[in-house]
């Protein structure tokens, strides 16, 4: 269960050189220790780079909560709880909580636990189920031999595993960003060393990004995001809860409720739906463009980065509901026209009255500087 294992591109990290020029800019791999604590040994940065891509774990199990405040506005029909947005509602502003057993690539399930009820994703050798206790439905399909499709996450809207959340912020590693070490922390009962990333650029809303690395067996533990000059995080991904041992074969059994709703499929259709929806998607964004929209682009680079994209005409009912969005937003203008912000303490979104849009994890002043020059 490596960190690297879906990202082998960062393998090139650890332990070469190029691991000592993104520590520190330079920094002898050597020099930058975590100040842990007596009862653990001194470990580098580049040490931890390491540990985090050998990790191997052959069984676990635990309890994972996901936490955000954003410090975004309550919009209606669209960030509050009323408008039936919940899990988007809780994503930005609110907690989630995961269980989770792993014995195995073939044995994994991973379940969120909410007010509404509870979805898992079940794979079991050949047997993958996804299940739905809110209307008690289930999808069961089986993987062929030899097949890739093992579920890592669950639907939209479901928190990520502290792995998948260090394996985000690891990808995001290059020369704009300082790591370092800081000090030792404890995690679910656990000792963990503390990995640190923090973007070098001062347009970045992102002030730090902080990994728990079990001392032990060298998985992440807990991924805090901190915007700048915050003393709490924005985001928490956290183990409350976790054991090494290897789960009961009972826990990757699945058996559908009385009542259930079960429909079976194969790999092979879901493979064709999926490329059925992005050649549909495809379709859509072309007749998006010739209504006058415009392909996103990037300006800048790394941490700094602006999205910016034109927005096609809206048209009928879903202009109205747009304008009755946009119109509970602040209004702006300057040099580069005028429109609304929708701004939280990680990121910023410009929509100007032509129908641009400017996004990124960067202060408002970015993104009009952006505007200005497109």
């Amino acid at each position: 269960m490596s960190v690297f294992k879906s990202r082998p591109a960062l393998r090139w990290l650890v332990p070469s050189a190029a691991a000592a020029v993104v520590i520190g800019g330079g920094a002898a791999a050597g020099t930058i220790v975590a100040n842990a604590d007596p009862a653990l040994p001194e470990r580098s940065a580049a040490q931890l780079l390491v540990d985090l891509q050998n990790a191997k774990v052959d069984g676990l199990s635990g309890t994972i909560v996901q936490s955000a405040d954003l410090g975004l506005p309550k919009i209606a029909g669209l960030t509050d709880e009323a408008s039936g947005t919940a899990g988007l509602a809780n994503l930005v502003a609110g907690s989630n909580t995961a269980r989770v057993w792993y014995a195995g690539e073939e044995k994994a399930r991973l379940a969120l636990v909410g007010t509404a009820g509870e979805t898992d994703v079940i794979r079991n050798g050949a047997d993958v189920w996804f299940w739905q206790s809110s209307d008690n439905s289930a999808t069961h399909l089986k993987v062929p031999a030899g097949a890739e499709h093992k579920p890592q996450s669950l639907p939209t809207g479901v928190p990520s595993t502290p792995q998948d959340a260090a394996d985000a912020a690891l990808a995001a590693i290059d020369d704009s960003t300082k790591v370092t070490t800081t000090g030792a922390a404890e995690v679910a009962g656990r000792d963990a060393y503390e990995l640190v990333l923090e973007p070098r650029a001062q347009q970045s809303l992102v002030g730090q990004v902080r990994l728990a690395i079990d001392a032990e067996q060298h998985i992440p533990l807990r991924v805090d995001v901190y915007a700048k000059n915050a003393t709490s995080p924005a985001i928490r991904v956290a183990f409350q809860q976790i054991s090494f041992d290897k789960p009961d074969p009972q826990q990757f059994v699945f058996n559908p409720p009385p009542g259930a709703k079960v429909t079976e499929t194969d790999a092979s259709k879901l493979e064709r739906d999926a490329e059925k929806a992005a050649e549909q998607h495809e379709k859509a964004g072309a007749a998006k463009l010739r209504g006058g929209g415009k392909a996103p682009e990037v300006i800048g680079e790394g941490w700094a980065s602006v999205v910016t994209a034109k927005l096609p005409q809206a048209k009928g009912k879903d202009a109205e509901q747009v304008d009755g969005m946009l119109g509970m937003l602040p209004e702006k203008s300057g040099t580069w026209g005028s429109g609304r912000l929708f701004a939280g303490s990680l990121f910023s979104v410009l929509i100007t009255d032509d129908g641009r849009v400017f996004a990124g994890a960067v202060a408002p002043e970015t993104l009009y500087e952006a505007a200005a020059k497109k």
